[in-house]
């Protein structure tokens, strides 16, 4: 797979660094010929360019990448970055870095992104998914946050507490993706049984996380 990275700061090197040791072949863009620190990721690809401007993302050949990561410093940027990845070049996935949490809310399909990651968003998800029992945790926000990545962890008075998968119905848009037990990762059956304890992953509908809940808290 072949990923274009604008921004070619720590975050974007860091990145970079881990898509290539799975693999993947990866660009970096990066405006500031300072960034351009060759040496730290030798087996990229490097473009000095502005990865706001067609003639720029014309030189990367973007429309031959799969992903475009969005990681720049500025908000603004990873914007424009996004939108013109999506809509001149049809890049099937946009993940964008977002910096300040207040421009979260524009991170979203019209600007072309498909993920957006926040750093705040997602240390207090880990926290909150460390201290909170039979409350639906958002971990992960897909397809501009209506979709997402949720944990919720089983109370002692669970009414799930012994009960199979295929007994409990789930609500519409929502899917059990994994049962974390015992730092054990179980890829759901059927016949799989709730426990006390267990750490429930699921990727659900926003608007199905209340109904959610109720499934498996009393």
């Amino acid at each position: 797979m072949k990923v274009a990275i604008a921004g070619a700061g720590n975050v974007g090197r860091a990145i970079a660094r881990e898509l290539i040791s799975n693999g993947h072949q990866v660009l970096l863009i990066d405006k500031d010929p300072k960034a351009l620190k060759m040496e730290s990721v030798p087996t990229a690809e490097w473009l000095l360019a502005d990865s706001c401007e067609i003639s720029s993302l014309d030189t990367a050949q973007l429309v031959n990448c799969q992903v475009l990561v969005a990681a720049t410093g500025d908000d603004k940027v990873n914007l424009v970055t996004s939108l013109l990845a999506k809509t001149e070049y049809g890049v099937p996935r946009v993940v964008a870095r977002v910096n300040h949490p207040k421009n979260e809310w524009m991170f979203d399909q019209s600007w072309g992104v498909d993920v957006a990651v926040s750093t705040p968003r997602i240390i207090t998800a880990l926290v909150e998914e460390a201290v909170s029992v039979g409350d639906v945790v958002r971990l992960f926000s897909l397809h501009g946050g209506k979709t997402n990545l949720v944990e919720l962890t089983l109370p002692d008075n669970s009414p799930c507490n012994g009960k199979t998968v295929e007994e409990i119905s789930l609500p519409r848009d929502v899917a059990l993706v994994a049962i974390v037990r015992d730092k054990s990762v179980i890829r759901p059956s059927d016949h799989d049984t709730f426990a006390a304890g267990d750490e429930l992953i699921f990727i659900a509908n926003e608007s199905s996380e209340i109904e959610l809940k109720s499934c498996f808290v009393s």
